[in-house]
């Protein structure tokens, strides 16, 4: 740590959306306090834009969200005090570097903190960069507020920070694999032994919730079932909580058959659904068996 503030490592992990990480390094290079390191976590040279600003460092391997946060992560554990986590589809405000900064300064006890997402396009198809960048630029020109801090049990993938020195021996859970669904809200459960997990207003962003085609729902509806019970098990989420979870999907997927959105396979999801319930029903509970789904 140097003495005039915290060094901060933004990690991306992505796959196939080389252009959407292109529109996330500029809002970064907007920054008022400049991250310490920019680590781009992907598959292969495909996921890379072509033109990268000078510093940028890459790390490959296989295709997995929470096997790409790890790879990102060991990379800088060692040589940062906070590692941020931002997904490759999020508009970051240009002050959030510092908020974190000054967040983590201010509450030494705090190991975990999701930024407050001022818009959030996961569940109406995406938002556009232009319509996102337009909204933080709206928030950017507001009076800035105290700040507000509220622990919580859960992080929000999309824009988590996480204090270094609380995840050394911590990883993501690689059995939560493909797009790793409640790998944040797992983490987040397993840091908190360790000091305060909050919400807060110290960073602001926009998730632009990205859908480059609808792509078969079985894997996610699969996931929505087994993925809860295995965390269950791992003593990382309450049994009721995971119910409601487990409830409140089947149910959405189940609800929308005859009038699906256009951006979301809820006939795929709801096959996945039941096939997670079989799943349980057989006595397995193995969220790597989601490889099988199609």
């Amino acid at each position: 740590m140097r003495e005039t503030g915290l060094d901060i490592a933004v990690v991306i992990a992505s796959t196939g959306r080389a252009a959407e990480i292109a529109d996330l390094l500029v809002c970064l290079a907007r920054q008022t306090k400049a991250p310490s390191a920019v680590v781009l976590s992907v598959a292969s040279a495909l996921d890379v834009p072509e033109t990268l600003p000078r510093g940028v460092e890459i790390v490959m391997g296989d295709k997995g969200l929470t096997g790409q946060r790890n790879r990102g992560l060991d990379l800088v554990i060692n040589r940062c005090d906070v590692v941020l986590f931002y997904d490759d589809d999020f508009i970051p405000d240009q002050f959030s570097l510092a908020g974190i900064e000054r967040l983590f300064l201010e509450y030494p006890h705090v190991v975990s903190a999701t930024g407050t997402v001022l818009a959030d396009g996961v569940n109406s198809g995406g938002i556009g960069f232009n319509e996102g960048f337009a909204i933080v630029r709206e928030h950017e020109a507001k009076a800035p507020r105290p700040f507000v801090v509220k622990e919580i049990l859960w992080a929000y993938g999309c824009n988590m920070a996480f204090r270094s020195a609380a995840m050394q021996n911590l990883r993501f859970d690689e059995n939560l694999i493909l797009h790793g669904w409640q790998e944040d809200m797992d983490y987040a459960a397993r840091i908190a032994k360790r000091g305060a997990v909050v919400k807060t207003n110290a960073f602001h962003g926009v998730h632009r919730g990205v859908n480059k085609g609808r792509s078969s729902g079985v894997p996610l509806g699969f996931a929505q079932i087994v993925n809860p019970a295995y965390l269950v098990r791992k003593g990382a989420m309450t049994p009721t909580k995971a119910v409601n979870l487990m409830f409140r999907n089947f149910a959405a997927n189940h609800g929308k058959l005859l009038w699906p959105e256009p951006f979301i396979d809820r006939r795929g999801r709801a096959l996945g659904n039941w096939r997670g319930v079989f799943h349980l029903l057989r006595g397995r509970l193995d969220p790597k068996d989601v490889l099988r789904m199609r």
